[in-house]
């Protein structure tokens, strides 16, 4: 019958709710506070055994979460990286690593909990081993992008630029946390757009990779 929901369609919406509801709750709440019954619940599944049946393990859930956000970041990184090939401007590279993600967020729309989901993931060691190790897998951009930023580096040292680099992963999700949370809660924001709130994370990137490595460093 015409309008009807094949099985799939079926499963695949209540894959989606469960996605959704899961992204929420993590990101409200934290990822140990929540039981996979209220994420059930949360996404008006009357089995509270539904994330199990349908993802396995919270782990899993995680996993499908973040799969579900990368694919789409993935596909800016590359237009962007390729835009930026053979650029010598270490602007040009910041912003291949900073719009994949606020374009992203920015195309969410509000609310959103992307952001905020990320932050809970990536204070617990392993849950951010498992997000880390999901992004790369589906990132090939993620190699030309880092040669990139290292041309435009030279001399500076390894262990400096690995540290670096966890910085600025932070400073993206953090402002992007706030930012989310801002736009959620109607309050004021730093700055109008997503657009606006990446060329001022790009700014203060660029400034600090090329901040003075003081000796020891």
């Amino acid at each position: 019958m015409a309008g009807r929901m094949t099985r799939d369609e079926r499963v695949n919406a209540t894959r989606e709710s469960l996605l959704a509801a899961a992204e929420r709750l993590f990101a409200e709440r934290g990822v140990h506070a929540v039981a996979n019954s209220q994420i059930s619940e949360a996404a008006g599944q009357g089995n509270n055994a539904a994330v199990s049946y349908h993802f396995g393990t919270k782990t899993d859930v995680i996993r499908a979460i973040v799969r579900k956000h990368t694919a789409h970041m993935e596909r800016i990184r590359e237009r962007v990286v390729a835009e930026t090939d053979g650029s010598a401007d270490l602007r040009d590279w910041v912003a291949c690593v900073v719009r994949p993600v606020t374009d992203h967020l920015d195309s969410l729309g509000s609310p959103s909990w992307y952001a905020r989901f990320c932050a809970q993931v990536m204070a617990d060691p392993a849950l951010q081993a498992i997000m880390i190790e999901e992004s790369a897998a589906t990132s090939p951009s993620r190699r030309p992008l880092e040669e990139g930023l290292t041309r435009c580096l030279p001399g500076l040292p390894t262990g400096v630029r690995l540290e670096r680099a966890d910085m600025a992963r932070h400073l993206i999700i953090q402002m992007s946390v706030e930012r989310e949370q801002a736009l959620a809660n109607h309050t004021p924001l730093y700055r109008p757009t997503w657009d606006d709130t990446a060329t001022g994370l790009i700014d203060a990137i660029v400034g600090l990779w090329q901040a003075p490595v003081s000796r020891g460093g």
